[in-house]
């Protein structure tokens, strides 16, 4: 079905799963568009309670009849094809579109659409550079992964003609976009299920590089990044990185307080403003470079770029600190990959706590078996490692792999396979000055909240 046209003959849409992370930000953008939004979920939410703020109809439960009148429905790769909302859609012959076909029908409205991408560092640079652009007045809308606590959800609807989202690479979801700009943060070996190799991904971000129309902000630093913009003369590449030769560089970079980090940016060789991050950890230099030159490439005043990028404090699951309890500090990470998993407990191990426990979540049968000996060798960076059993996510485990198998790599590890026996644990061993770090991309964040509960208990 060829959706390019499609929004433009169509008034009322449909949404199944309204509530979804990223399923609510369209639905808000398109009926601040002037659309008419309705929409279904099974649960209720915070999500919900914002649409509904906006007097949107959102119906409780998936039925036949919540369509009635809608003129394109709605989905996400969640929902199954018996949804009885998607069977009533296609036997009224009413268009359904998957909500990444959606996000790339939307940002071609926007004739400045800045798509970020990349395997690792994604949410929080759509973050730093939607902070950025809405502190300096230009007015974006957003669909970001994470609830950004600077605008107070995972998403807005602006009035102007910039659009900011993540663009990502599972499943080629981001060959859905042709943005004006996009950023490359880095090319890693993941999603292996679906790439099967290296090469294959490179392959997905040279096609997406090709579907960008007019500017290219590249990881100047990474190999795998600079092969995927190989030979592209129809959009203008810019890099960023460490290194002096890059667009966009980082000097004098320097340690503060906590792991934060300060650096001059600079800008062809010469310096353009200093930058202090309120966030942790060398890998977000790299974001906010990739940010810095966006915002910069836009216009943006270098000290409205250091003003931003300082009052930045992360997004929802990005080493967010859940509180201290009797002197231990308690925070979750989003990290499921090594390269991930590595640079965030490489920071968390130069904030200067006593000891760090680190409590793993693996993500995927998969990446897991694939990726074995690199998580092995990130898991040895923390003073302590508890795991919990894999998550299978969608996959049936055809390759044999167990937590154990993982465990039995990293010295001194142990796994539970229940989030009630790792809190027991973790609580009876931390110590007054400890961080419990729990990690992963599945609901490990469920564990951590448990571990907090816990400890108020206890006041």
């Amino acid at each position: 079905m060829d959706t390019s046209r499609l929004l433009d003959s169509v008034k009322h849409i449909h949404f199944v799963g309204i509530g979804g992370s990223g399923m609510c930000p369209l639905a808000e953008i398109l009926f601040h568009r002037g659309f008419v939004i309705t929409g279904s979920d099974m649960s209720e939410s915070d999500t919900l309670e914002r649409v509904r703020g906006y007097g949107i109809p959102v119906h409780m439960g998936h039925r036949a009849e919540n369509i009635q009148g809608a003129e394109m429905v709605v989905y996400t790769a969640a929902v199954k094809q018996d949804n009885p909302e998607l069977v009533a859609a296609r036997e009224q012959n009413i268009p359904t579109v998957e909500r990444s076909v959606l996000l790339g029908m939307v940002t071609d409205r926007y004739p400045d659409s800045i798509a970020v991408s990349g395997t690792h560092g994604k949410t929080t640079t759509t973050g730093m550079i939607t902070q950025l652009l809405v502190s300096a007045g230009r007015d974006p809308s957003a669909v970001i992964g994470g609830k950004l606590p600077f605008i107070g959800t995972n998403g807005r609807a602006g009035k102007s003609d910039i659009m900011v989202c993540e663009a990502c690479e599972y499943v080629d979801t981001f060959l859905h976009l042709h943005p004006a700009i996009s950023v490359i943060l880095n090319v890693d070996a993941d999603h292996l299920d679906y790439f099967k190799n290296l090469e294959n991904i490179i392959k997905s971000f040279h096609q997406f590089a090709c579907q960008t129309s007019r500017l290219l902000i590249v990881n100047g630093d990474d190999a795998n990044s600079l092969k995927a913009v190989e030979g592209l003369t129809h959009a203008k590449v810019i890099t960023f990185g460490f290194e002096s030769h890059n667009d966009y560089s980082a000097a004098e970079i320097a340690d503060t307080k906590g792991a934060r980090e300060e650096f001059t940016l600079m800008k062809q060789g010469k310096p353009l403003c200093r930058i202090e991050l309120s966030v942790p950890g060398r890998h977000n230099i790299f974001n906010a470079l990739a940010a810095a030159a966006v915002a910069d490439q836009m216009g943006v005043p270098a000290e409205e770029i250091a003003k931003g990028l300082h009052a930045f404090t992360g997004v929802h699951r990005r080493f967010e600190v859940l509180g201290h309890f009797n002197g231990v500090t308690v925070a979750d990470d989003f990290a499921h990959h090594p390269t991930e998993l590595t640079a965030t407990l490489t920071a968390a191990m130069n904030m200067g706590f006593r000891e760090v426990w680190a409590v793993f979540q693996p993500h995927t049968f998969s990446r897991t078996y694939l990726l074995l000996d690199d998580f092995a060798k990130a898991l040895s960076i923390p003073n302590h490692v508890v795991m919990t059993e894999i998550l299978p996510v969608r996959e049936e485990n055809i390759y044999g792999i167990h937590t154990s198998d993982l465990a039995a790599k990293v010295p001194g590890s142990c796994w539970f396979d229940s989030f009630e026996k790792i809190a027991d644990y973790v609580m009876e061993k931390a110590q007054p000055g400890d961080l419990i770090l729990t990690l992963g991309g599945g609901d490990i964040y469920k564990c951590a909240n448990l571990i907090v509960n816990r400890y108020k208990a206890q006041d």
